[in-house]
């Protein structure tokens, strides 16, 4: 289930996120049976519950007992709106300077195929293109750590699974209340799928992996559509001829990055887009278009003159 050597860089130290949860205690023990390098772990204590210090703690003791070195990421995260989002990035950037500190090429998660199904579930709720749609993949990178490596060896397991192999080496897992917590869109989402075992979750994230596979199609084919261009230091010229819609916003959103413009959202590429197709002029992240005729013309926007 877990194609460790599809993930794993070779010769490489890999840092384990291990919160004390069924899933990431998980990890931890199939990496200490299969993982082709070296581990070592860390465990985030966003300061939200009186139990964490504790959960940390039991993290610590089971990778000693593995012979796994351990750190504890202390956070002081005050209680508010949108914690989770905030809790996440928080860990991230904390497991980010971990990485960075202890010289590690890439962190390692307990995302498992329920994560998945759940994402790809809340993005088709949102209306996602392909790209959400494709939701977690096994390699990604650590938000903010262009150099660091995400990597998510269990996607192909199934949370019961996870959850046995804890129960079996005889360990009790934390337990976050967070995660049945009503406010959550992803815990109300849990506790809908358990009312509906019509669903298969397994399915849903084959479903996922699928349109990843699509995802990559399209990035490979933006590569070559945009290869046709003619650039300058200051302009790019390109002619999206029959290029389908899909492929062309991809196109968009390399053209922007290529004349160092601006990081724009999706749906407003997809705007600009229709205003070119229509033979318009129009400027998007501080890149101008000109739609008019076969050959689409982009060159940075001039900055406004002071009033």
């Amino acid at each position: 289930m877990t194609d460790w050597a599809a993930v794993w860089p070779r010769n490489a130290p890999v840092g384990l996120a291990v919160s004390g949860g069924p899933d990431s205690l998980a990890l931890l023990l199939l990496a200490v049976r299969a993982a082709p390098g070296p581990v070592m772990a860390a465990t985030v204590d966003h300061g939200l519950r009186r139990e964490s210090a504790a959960e940390a703690a039991a993290v610590a003791a089971l990778c000693a007992a593995h012979g796994i070195a351990h750190t504890t990421l202390s956070l002081e995260l005050p209680a508010g709106p949108a914690v989770q989002a905030r809790a996440r990035a928080a860990r991230y950037a904390a497991l980010g300077d971990w990485s960075e500190a202890n010289g590690l090429k890439a962190i390692a998660t307990g995302h498992h195929a329920d994560d998945q199904a759940e994402t790809l579930l809340m993005r088709l709720n949102r209306g996602a293109g392909v790209r959400g749609l494709a939701g977690m993949r096994a390699i990604s990178i650590v938000p903010g750590r262009p150099d660091c490596a995400l990597l998510r060896p269990l996607l192909g397991w199934r949370r019961s699974e996870l959850f046995e192999i804890v129960a079996d080496a005889g360990i009790s897992p934390a337990d976050d209340p967070s995660n049945r917590d009503a406010r959550f869109e992803r815990a109300r989402l849990r506790s809908d799928l358990a009312g509906a075992p019509w669903l298969d979750l397994g399915a849903l994230a084959a479903s996922a992996s699928h349109l990843a596979d699509a995802d990559a199609a399209i990035d490979w084919a933006a590569d070559r559509s945009l290869a046709t261009a003619e650039q300058d230091i200051t302009a790019l010229q390109w002619a999206p001829a029959d290029t389908p819609r899909a492929v062309v916003l991809r196109v968009l959103e390399r053209i922007i990055a290529q004349l160092d413009g601006g990081v724009p959202r999706g749906g407003d590429v997809a705007r600009w887009y229709d205003q070119l197709a229509e033979g318009g002029i129009a400027t998007l992240a501080g890149i101008r278009g000109d739609g008019r005729g076969a050959v689409w013309r982009f060159c940075k926007a001039p900055l406004p003159r002071n009033s």
